[in-house]
């Protein structure tokens, strides 16, 4: 059994296995509504191979261009990236992308810093806790729906003391507006979402951009699907979902994790749980997801794993 390669507007998720170029050629213009992706950072990972900074920045911009070619007039692009790394000295990569994402007409509504606490520890510089995304709409009339990622208020009780409101709740009893920096727990070796993919981003981050976004049965795609985590957070949502990855080996992870999914067996840390609760021993809880029956072209391919390998 074989996956098919034909992007159809027909199915409920596209997997393509080879280089994103190749599936971009086969999406219509205008048909996505978000683009969401964690791109390879050019620092020497299994799946990359590393090049000069410069060939790595002209490589992204062919990408890029394509991805917004495809890209609905009210979609959003949200390119999550650190920093290239050369000689100990770091490139922000949010930095040298953004002149590529303005020569192409994009505006930028948000430079979001993600923190984590966790990572690799340095020695000659400030351990680094945080990444960026890049929140880029292809015109003013884009879809952002706010309510859908409130988040619970400071201070929920709050009322007006003074002026014609007094007495008055002050707050948006649906919550507060999450604001640009985003704490969020990474995927490490202790994390209930982790494969064997190195640089996997949690799934709570991508829901956050897919639910603000877009509207159920939008396209989802992530040029760099990694271990599939852009795909399961649109699925889960009632989105469309489609991405390439090169590895055949995260190909098999994404299938299994789509599997589990449509099972209601897939493990993902909940969007609404505190980053860390004093008052209560640490619990390795995560919510099971389902999502949707599979569409009957869905996924044609062995969903085993290889020999030795837990998800």
């Amino acid at each position: 059994m074989k996956i098919s390669k034909a992007f159809r507007a027909s199915a409920d998720a596209v997997v393509y296995e080879g280089d994103c170029r190749g599936l971009l050629e086969q999406i219509p213009r205008g048909t996505l509504q978000l683009i969401v992706t964690s791109p390879p950072y050019n620092i020497g990972k299994p799946y990359e191979k590393r090049m000069r900074l410069e060939q790595y920045l002209e490589q992204q911009q062919k990408i890029i261009s394509r991805c917004v070619e495809a890209l609905d007039m009210r979609g959003s692009v949200c390119w999550q990236v650190g920093n290239y790394v050369e000689q100990n000295a770091i490139v922000p990569l949010d930095v040298a992308l953004y002149p590529i994402f303005k020569s192409l007409g994009l505006k930028l509504r948000n430079r979001i810093v993600w923190c984590f606490e966790h990572g690799l520890h340095c020695s000659k510089r400030f351990s680094g806790r945080h990444e960026t995304i890049l929140w880029f709409t292809k015109s003013d009339r884009y879809t952002f729906n706010l309510d859908d990622v409130r988040v619970p208020q400071k201070y929920p009780m709050k009322k007006y003391f003074k002026g014609p409101r007094i007495g008055q709740y002050s707050c948006n009893p649906l919550g507060k507006n999450p604001g640009d920096v985003w704490i969020i727990p990474n995927v490490k070796h202790n994390h209930v979402e982790k494969t064997a993919h190195p640089c996997q981003f949690p799934v709570e981050l991508v829901e956050r951009l897919v639910l603000a976004l877009t509207k159920p049965g939008d396209w989802v795609f992530d040029p760099f699907l990694g271990a599939g985590t852009t795909a399961i957070a649109a699925l889960i949502h009632g989105r469309k979902a489609a991405g390439a990855e090169i590895v055949p080996e995260y190909v098999k992870i994404i299938h299994q994790r789509v599997r589990l999914a449509r099972q209601g067996q897939l493990r993902i840390r909940p969007m609404d749980r505190p980053v860390y609760d004093a008052s209560k021993p640490y619990e390795s809880k995560a919510k099971p997801v389902r999502i949707g029956p599979p569409h009957p072209t869905l996924f044609e391919v062995d969903l085993t794993l290889p020999a030795g390998r837990a998800l």
